[in-house]
């Protein structure tokens, strides 16, 4: 299963999107709660995949994953999204994200975007 690291600036979200992962198999490597700790912790950890929220202080979701790709063209990143974020999911994915959740989670629809960019 994945290394995964979550990326949310609320630890509620974090805390739950971290629990339907563990559930599923996958390992929490390390969770970060703005664009500048993801990078960041990337780099540290170099996990094999990352949740990324994309309203966050500091530094964006999309500007986290821009920065995250320059560091490695081949990162496997899910943004998380609210409902109405249609406009800000379009733009991440031409910025290289591999796919999307959207809030409120559903632990089936998570478990099966991750196993479908992973590839497992």
């Amino acid at each position: 299963m994945g290394r995964i690291l979550v990326v949310d600036d609320t630890l509620f979200m974090r805390t739950l999107l971290k629990n339907i992962l563990f559930s599923g198999g996958h390992m929490i490597v390390g969770e970060a709660e703005n664009g500048d700790d993801a990078i960041a912790k990337y780099q540290e950890l170099n996990p094999d995949l990352v949740t990324m929220d994309i309203v966050m202080p500091k530094k964006n979701g999309i500007d986290a994953l821009k920065g995250i790709r320059t560091i490695d063209p081949n990162a496997k990143v899910i943004m998380c999204t609210a409902v109405g974020q249609e406009q800000m999911v379009k733009l991440a994915v031409k910025s290289g994200a591999r796919g999307y959740i959207v809030k409120p989670f559903q632990a089936p629809k998570v478990l099966e975007e991750v196993k479908n960019v992973l590839g497992t």
